[in-house]
């Protein structure tokens, strides 16, 4: 982190320096002040003092400092261009408020004379927006950081402690400053609250969804000893008050942008110090509206017949708009993403309606969990994220203000030691490809369960996807869409289980809670994965093949789309890193592992099962898919990792399957599946053998 100071001289300048934070030494030890030696804040820039005003402040010409290439205020590296190009750049505007100043400047950015593509002989020009905060008199108390709960932070490097004999690492979470009124009351309302403008361009219709989406964390803050901690408030209307304005660093707003970006964020600003947020702005862009109708309508319209027909009501879609901003309100209240809260969940809690109803569909509304795609109609269960319990126990553990005599440090360690024995209350970043209970998008604690009942939704959907966006006198716009967005789903969902082979569970509890971290998943979850992938993923999806859509749609490719899926599977299970994490995982079993040879032959079963059978004919799907998996196969063979067992195990399989097509090929049913036949064996004599030799 850095900060910007403007610091007098006694020659009749001042200095604009880089303070950095990166280092500290808060201690009497002569290593403060070696720290303070090495530290010495770099010039930016340097001001003549062209007069003084109140208070004998100096009165400095900052233009250049916007208009000209300085490295700490360029836009040049985001845009991917050359130098700012003073000549072809103004400021537009700038704003004063009581503790940020705003400019607004028209940059001009040359091309970029190596790598453009495609060349830009004029550059590139932009309104890039400068905003100078001031951080407060007084840091905020801070806390630190504790990698079992999730918060963003900000970091760096102690030389203070000597505990340990190294530099440490210190981290702070970032958080709101929240002081209770009355201190010693277990509730009471904060000194300031947290409040959030609904900004003036977002939509009317949308306005009360949105504070209601702010206001939702509400009563995880009261759960912590805040009453009325974050707040939802309309923006004044220019009439109200005219000087009411979201770039004020003293306003904290939800704004609504036109773009078709199918997305929302939450960013922060806060304190390098300290941690502490001093203001943030979450950005809305028009098509989030979007996105919201078309992952509720594959995911949750077999349970919820209001979105059976498109467009949705304007009541749900605004439902669907209180969850985008809730979620993104936690972002700007510390909180980054815990994958692992949609895991947290059985699958018949998922079905439960008492449950979702009272915790939502995953335990914190910061995970990709989405919506209830493993509910089955008749259940009657919750199809929505909410505030969850881990959301809860983390407002807690980060905002709660202790006693003044309280030792807050084992207070905290406290809560921590709840983890041990409620999994729900854990926290894991993104991690889909090593540990399946972290992947995005997923629901529940058992992935092929969870699959096995959003496929037949899926169905559901595609049994009324016609009837559901076709309207007489318009186009087939809406039903490509939505039928890209059930491919979508469908490719989502397989992966959740592919990441259950070789994969496992990271329990993040430290030494003295338990004995491992790390937890391989057991051998019959993995081989029950890759038979639903086989019987599911690597057989044709008749109902996502239906003519009744398709000739609707094109007149080709569907063939192709079908075997892009299918590859994704075969190619995600047969990926090195998880072969070698299967090898390594099963020299350490005390029990019957799942073996990466086991995987590979269990998969080549599968893909040629049609080989067991005299006088079976090979359909278009299928043998596109044999043909795929044996290039893929052969590709290992001819460049061949030296780390891992793959190349050893895909030479392997291409033998038994030139085996399995020899003895077949006199009973095959067709012509076609004749030549077929004869083409994979040529390939595979090829890759074993490339100078054509025929053993």
């Amino acid at each position: 982190h850095r900060d910007l100071h403007s610091f007098p001289t006694r020659r009749s300048s001042d200095l604009l320096r880089r303070v950095e934070y990166g280092i500290r030494a808060e201690t009497d030890d002569p290593i403060a002040l070696a720290v303070r030696k090495s530290n010495l804040a770099p010039i930016v820039k340097a001001f003549e003092i062209q007069a003084y005003g109140r208070d004998q402040a100096a009165v400095i010409e900052v233009t250049d400092l916007f208009t000209k290439d300085v490295a700490e205020f360029s836009a040049k590296s985001a845009l991917n261009a050359g130098d700012l190009d003073a000549g072809r750049s103004s400021i537009e505007s700038f704003k004063a408020f009581p503790q940020n100043v705003n400019v607004s400047v028209l940059a001009t950015y040359a091309a970029k004379k190596e790598g453009d593509n495609p060349p830009r002989s004029s550059g590139i020009t932009a309104v890039i927006h400068h905003s100078v905060v001031e951080l407060p008199a007084e840091p905020m108390a801070p806390r630190q950081f504790d990698e079992r709960l999730g918060f963003f932070t900000v970091q760096f490097t102690d030389y203070a402690q000597q505990e340990r004999h190294q530099a440490e690492t210190v981290r702070f979470i970032t958080r709101w400053r929240l002081e209770k009124k009355d201190p010693a009351a277990e509730l009471s309302e904060p000194v300031k609250p947290i409040v959030f403008y609904v900004a003036r361009e977002v939509p009317e219709r949308w306005k009360s969804y949105v504070k209601q989406g702010i206001e939702d964390w509400q009563p995880a803050f009261e759960a912590a000893g805040f009453k009325h901690a974050i707040l939802g408030k309309y923006a004044p209307t220019p009439d109200e008050d005219p000087d009411w304005d979201a770039e004020d660093a003293r306003i904290s707003s939800i704004r609504w942008l036109p773009s078709s970006i199918e997305n929302a964020f939450g960013p922060h600003v806060h304190d390098p110090r300290s941690g502490e947020i001093l203001e943030a702005d979450v950005r809305m862009y028009h098509n989030v509206q979007k996105l919201a109708r078309d992952w509720y309508f594959i995911q949750a319209s077999p349970n919820d017949e209001r979105a059976q027909q498109l467009p949705l009501p304007d009541e749900l879609v605004g439902e669907l708009i209180r969850f985008v901003v809730a979620h993104e309100v936690g972002h700007s209240l510390g909180f980054p993403h815990n994958m692992k809260a949609s895991a947290c969940y059985s699958i018949a809690q998922l079905r439960d309606p008492e449950w979702t109803q009272a915790n939502g569909t995953a335990a914190s509304i910061m995970d990709y969990a989405r919506f209830n795609y493993v509910a089955q109609p008749g259940d009657g269960a919750a199809l929505l994220p909410k505030i969850g319990p881990y959301d809860f126990y983390a407002v807690n553990w980060g905002y709660r203000q202790f006693g003044q005599d309280a030792d807050e440090k084992a207070e905290l360690n406290q809560l921590l030691e709840q983890q041990i024995d409620n999994p729900i209350l854990r926290f894991g970043g993104p991690n889909p490809a090593i540990d399946s209970t972290q992947q995005t998008e997923d629901l529940g604690d058992n992935a092929v369960e969870a699959t096995r009942l959003g496929l037949l939704n899926l169905e559901r959907v595609a049994a009324y996807l016609v009837e559901a966006t076709s309207r007489e006198d318009q186009d087939y716009t809406l039903l490509d869409n939505m039928y890209t967005q059930l491919w979508a789903q469908w490719n989502r969902e397989m992966g959740h289980v592919v990441n259950v082979v070789g994969g496992v569970q990271e329990i993040n509890l430290f030494f003295g809670d338990a004995q491992q971290r790390y937890f391989p998943n057991p051998p019959d979850y993995q081989r029950e994965a890759v038979r639903f992938l086989t019987d599911h993923a690597l057989t044709t999806p008749t109902a996502l093949t239906s003519a009744d859509i398709i000739l609707r749609l094109t007149a080709e490719g569907v063939a192709d789309r079908v075997l892009q899926a299918q590859e994704r599977v075969y190619r995600r299970l047969l990926e090195d890193p998880r072969i070698r994490r299967m090898t390594e995982h099963a020299e350490s079993a005390t029990t019957d592992p799942y073996r990466p040879e086991e995987l590979i032959s269990d998969l080549c079963t599968a893909v040629f099962s049609e080989l067991d059978e005299p006088h079976s004919e090979i359909d278009l799907y299928r043998r596109n898919l044999q043909r795929s998996l044996v290039v893929h196969l052969a590709n290992i063979v001819q460049d061949p990792p030296s780390n891992s067992d793959l190349p050893a195990l895909s030479r392997a399989a291409l033998h038994h399957i030139r085996a399995k097509i020899d003895r077949h090929r006199p009973d095959a049913a067709s012509h076609l599946t004749q030549a077929h036949l004869d083409d994979l064996r040529s390939r595979i004599m090829l890759a074993l053998d490339p100078r054509g030799r025929s053993d």
